[in-house]
């Protein structure tokens, strides 16, 4: 399922017009991505949580000509299923 069929989907199930279930959508995914920003862990009990992982920096080495290369340090969002979902998803 992508974006779009999430729309269509919410439009459907609830009566809503089209700009109303991609208000709804994009409100969804807007606040999830700013509390992610933020550092905030995200957990929808039942389905899933999303938190971010940080990682530091080191040196790595490019495996084309062996240079060694400086990683800089990142932060990568993660998502992890909930106990329900996992169960529903192995029925």
């Amino acid at each position: 399922m992508n974006k779009h069929q999430l729309v269509q989907t919410l439009r459907n199930s609830n009566g809503l017009s089209k700009q109303e279930a991609e208000q709804v959508v994009n409100l969804f995914f807007n606040e999830l991505s700013d509390s992610l920003i933020r550092g905030n862990r995200v957990e929808i009990r039942g389905f899933c949580s999303f938190f971010v992982k940080k990682y530091g920096a080191y040196t790595g080495s490019n495996p084309q000509t062996g240079k060694k290369v400086k990683i800089p340090s990142k932060k990568l969002p993660f998502f992890k299923a909930g106990k329900e979902l996992k169960e529903r998803v192995d029925r």
